[in-house]
């Protein structure tokens, strides 16, 4: 069996390598290739293309690159059709990998779309888009395949793997030693976000508000798990620049562990807020984009939810703050810290709502994944 695979960032580099273990459990002379991030290698995907070719954010950001991007898309393209695979499964990155799963589902190749786009927040007539494109929807949220339904369109609710992986009760003892973190003092992660892009813009307005919060609470430790070689070596610039005096600790990679180990965590919007929710992490959400990509997503009215991350569309309210576009400043995310590391009835009451919702996506994600793109294989398989 042969399964061609793209993932385009860290996050879908975890669902990638997830869904092939699992799938090799059943299949273990399955071939796999596509873009692939480590994980996914270390699984043994064969790469033609690294994760990162497609790790752009951003309406302006994506046009910067759009030449090479389209150029990539056509190489796969060619190199599918030329060599058709059993399935394949494009994960996340929609824009990248729903044109290339229309055009591969067009030429008889059985296809899945792993992750939904956020069609119930933004951009909802993308239903339509992901239906053409994807012979089968694989969904993280329970909401989400009843919005599939209503179309016609098959999709099917997996959870999320990270909910199956991440422990109930972490040690957050071993874990501050393994990471080389105080024990006798307050810990505050701060995690600008996985590509360039977010590390440029929210990297320092992170590092600012970890200056006024070192001024409040001049006892308090930082660390920043760095998602990347690369995004390591920019932390570093940027704090040397910025704020060279921070008590912080800077790792590669550990995200997990990070969240484990502290008190409460300064996040940017997207997976970070789901992995902390699954640690019971007490969490301030933030982020930006370009101005001209949030000018352009107001002025069209694209963005259709008032919250965006994770735990506040699953609660159905704002259960950790957020704090989006002008509105992320250190003088508003600071104090906004400071009330949990210092609110001992607010920290907790974040604590118990998010202990409620981690329950909902941990149904065994990787396996359910495996299934039904096998499922799909083997039907497509006997209607040839």
């Amino acid at each position: 069996m042969r399964i061609g695979i793209v993932a385009g960032e860290s996050s879908g580099d975890i669902l990638g390598a997830g869904l092939m273990r699992a799938i090799q459990q059943r299949h273990p002379d399955v071939e796999f290739e596509g873009v692939a991030g480590p994980l996914m290698q270390a699984a043994g995907c064969k790469p033609l293309y690294p994760a990162e070719t497609l790790s752009v954010m951003g309406l302006v950001e994506v046009l910067r690159h759009l030449p090479r991007l389209l150029k990539v898309r056509a190489d796969l393209r060619r190199h599918f059709i030329s060599h058709p695979p059993d399935v394949f499964v494009g994960i996340d990155s929609p824009d990248f990998n729903l044109g290339l799963e229309e055009t591969l589902r067009h030429a008889g190749i059985p296809t899945v779309h792993y992750v939904s786009p956020s069609i119930w927040a933004w951009r909802p007539k993308r239903v339509f888009k992901v239906g053409r494109a994807a012979d089968l929807t694989l969904a993280l949220l329970p909401f989400e395949p009843p919005l599939y339904d209503k179309h016609g369109f098959k999709a099917t609710f997996v959870g999320h793997p990270l909910a199956d992986s991440i422990p109930a009760q972490p040690d957050r003892h071993a874990l501050r030693e393994a990471l080389h973190l105080p024990q006798d003092k307050q810990v505050l992660a701060l995690l600008p976000g996985s590509r360039r892009s977010e590390v440029a813009r929210l990297g320092p307005l992170f590092l600012q508000t970890a200056a006024w919060l070192n001024q409040q609470l001049p006892e308090l430790h930082f660390v920043i798990p760095a998602a990347t070689p690369a995004m390591n070596q920019l932390l570093k610039r940027q704090i040397r620049m910025l704020e060279p005096d921070l008590p912080v600790t800077l790792v590669e990679g550990h995200s997990h562990e990070a969240l484990g180990a502290v008190d409460a965590a300064l996040l940017a919007s997207g997976t970070a807020a789901l992995e902390a929710m699954l640690f019971k992490c007490p969490m301030v959400v933030a982020y930006r984009i370009s101005n001209i990509s949030h000018a352009i997503i107001r002025g069209l009215g694209l963005l259709k939810i008032r919250n965006v991350s994770l735990p506040n569309l699953l609660a159905e309210k704002q259960l950790v703050p957020e704090f989006l576009q002008y509105r992320a400043t250190p003088e508003q995310l600071g104090p906004a810290v400071l009330r949990l590391l210092t609110d001992k009835s607010a920290r907790d009451a974040q604590v118990r709502g998010l202990q409620a919702l981690t329950g909902v996506l941990r149904v065994g994600a990787d396996q359910r994944a495996a299934d039904a793109v096998l499922a799909l294989a083997e039907s497509a398989r006997h209607a040839r």
